[in-house]
């Protein structure tokens, strides 16, 4: 049996930060290539493996490639006992192991099987390697049912929550700060539309069982023209996580009711960037059949992942993945043994 926290390590030890996975590409496609049951797909950065038994169900896993930038250190893998330290240990180095072991020691599994791994998912969505798959060769992302391995702690994450960033833009008048009731501070307007944010209670919808929790922060602010000026300009940031419940336009049309009421003329508020929320997916019969045999504790995903990018294909998908989600991208960034093959076991019940 493969040691799978020594093939983490491995691939800790193969550096791949956002737009620099060329390495880790190769060592994946080079060991896929060895199954001779997977019909393997090199695109960029991306290496799609399938199989083609003819089974009535395929199911894709898929897993991304990159790492955040190191730090402190971290960018070497070091194992002490069960567990693997380095960047990507967590997120998600242990998922691919878990992967690309499958994708070599499940030889005849009772459905078809796709595995994908992406460039690219740390950095702007524009750049993933699964939307550049999705626009080139769509085809091999087709499936019934998708489980991204994305770090959970070895449990079911169901669906996602989406994410929008918007900026507000206020207005002001410029005036000397020795003379500023000739002025209008437009820093100074700010501070009510930061206390209706901070006001703004928590939503926490329910949906199949999972309760996912909606918030609305300030994540930058900008103004000001010199020291002695009343500034005539203030921007702020606002980034809004909201259920799957909600459409992208609801989820704006809820950020705009809570600041519309403090902007005046010569204000803005326009959308930046935006990805959608995907529902929880676990009733699916083979995933459903599979929480309930093993007993898998489910819950709902909210941070944003790739499942919404299957949802948008009308495929279910989940996240299940080793990592410790609250590691990720942390200069402590670490994986154990358990739920490495914890993940693995059930992942062999999903598809053997």
């Amino acid at each position: 049996m493969t040691d799978l926290l020594a093939l983490t390590a491995q691939l800790v030890g193969t550096p791949s930060e956002s737009f620099h996975e060329t390495r880790l590409a190769d060592l994946l496609e080079a060991d896929l290539r060895t199954v001779a049951a997977l019909d393997v797909t090199r695109i960029g950065d991306n290496v799609v493996a399938r199989t083609d038994l003819g089974r009535a169900e395929r199911v894709v896993l898929a897993g991304h490639t990159d790492t955040v930038p190191a730090v402190g250190g971290n960018e070497r893998a070091r194992v002490g006992g069960n567990t693997v330290w380095g960047v990507g240990a967590s997120d998600m180095k242990s998922g691919l192991a878990v992967m690309l072991d499958l994708a070599r020691s499940v030889a005849v599994p009772s459905v078809d099987v796709t595995w994908i791994f992406y460039a690219r998912e740390e950095v702007a969505a524009v750049h993933s390697g699964l939307g550049e798959l999705a626009e080139r060769r769509p085809d091999l992302l087709v499936g019934d049912l998708a489980v991204l391995g994305e770090p959970t702690d070895a449990t079911i994450e169901a669906g996602c929550q989406g994410t929008m960033r918007a900026d507000l833009v206020l207005a002001g008048t410029r005036a000397h700060t020795a003379r500023p009731w000739m002025g209008r501070n437009a820093i100074h307007r700010m501070a009510d539309v930061l206390a209706a944010i901070v006001a703004v209670p928590e939503r926490r919808p329910v949906l199949a069982g999972c309760e996912y929790r909606e918030a609305i922060q300030a994540v930058a602010v900008e103004g000001g023209v010199a020291g002695n000026v009343v500034p005539d300009r203030a921007a702020l940031s606002i980034n809004h996580r909201f259920a799957p419940d909600r459409t992208l336009d609801q989820a704006f049309a809820h950020v705009r009711s809570v600041v519309e009421p403090f902007m005046a003329d010569g204000d803005s508020l326009h959308l930046v960037n935006s990805a959608p929320a995907a529902p929880p997916a676990i009733d699916h019969p083979r995933l459903a059949a599979v929480i309930e045999r093993r007993e898998l504790e489910v819950r709902a995903k909210l941070g944003w992942t790739d499942v919404a990018r299957f949802a948008a294909l009308g495929i279910p998908a989940v996240n299940l993945g080793p990592g410790d989600p609250t590691l990720a991208h942390t200069p402590d960034e670490h994986v154990t043994r358990a739920p490495i093959e914890a993940c693995h076991d059930v992942l062999v019940d999903l598809i053997g």
